[in-house]
């Protein structure tokens, strides 16, 4: 539908969490991993693209990458504004031909994140602080595509979040993540089974300000695509 946000779910068991809590302007979400399907471009207003247990290039497995990584090419060249969250950052990096490389910086559990000189003067980070915690899950990071500038890093993984012209983001760390999603993640496998109190642990006692963190992205993301 003309004029939307429209969100990307990859992965039945990734979903927009507390994205949705905090939306109050119409939206779609699409669900490729089922049939394929992907929104018209001259359809969307916004584009969020959101995470997955599969790798940016795993087209083999999983046949939709191809035509999402080309469709965010096209919403960026297009400058349809965009805010891919890990693997959708994943995504936007390769779609712009920088590498996604897995096993190097990798990161679970509630970790923190701290905004670049570059990122203190960028509308997306506008009202967040300057160190903030975050939740993170990924095996797979981003490097920098051309003209890319880096925005915010982590001790462990120096690549968090990058903007692309003018309305092309990619984030490493997760803002949508609530309680129960990080505790279906933890059962993906037995190591994470066992962290899991723990995690959930550390999330609530940072649950305050990452909300507060999670809604002001969301904001400004939508009050820099016109939807607010």
């Amino acid at each position: 539908m003309k004029g939307m946000l429209h969100i990307i779910q990859n992965d039945p068991e990734v979903p927009p969490g507390n994205l949705i809590d905090h939306l109050s302007v119409p939206h779609i979400v699409h669900h490729p991993y089922r049939d394929g399907s992907l929104p018209d471009p001259e359809q969307i207003a916004a584009l969020i693209v959101l995470g997955g247990a599969m790798g940016a290039n795993d087209d083999g497995r999983y046949p939709f990458l191809g035509d999402l990584r080309n469709l965010i090419r096209t919403v960026a060249a297009a400058r349809i504004p965009y805010m891919g969250i890990c693997l959708g950052g994943q995504l936007l990096a390769a779609a712009l031909g920088a590498a996604v490389v897995s096993n190097r910086w990798e990161e679970l559990g509630t970790l923190n994140v701290a905004i670049t000189d570059e990122g203190r003067e960028d509308r997306l980070f506008k009202g967040i602080p300057e160190a903030f915690g975050t939740f993170q899950w990924h095996h797979d990071s981003f490097d920098l595509p051309a003209g890319g500038v880096l925005l915010a890093a982590s001790a462990a993984c120096p690549h968090q979040a990058f903007r692309v012209g003018d309305v092309a983001w990619g984030l490493q760390f997760h803002p949508e993540v609530t309680e129960m999603i990080i505790r279906d993640w933890c059962a993906w496998d037995s190591s994470t089974s066992l962290q899991m109190e723990e995690m959930i642990a550390d999330f609530s006692r940072e649950a305050d300000s990452y909300g507060a963190t999670a809604r002001r992205l969301l904001h400004n993301f939508l009050q820099i695509a016109g939807l607010r």
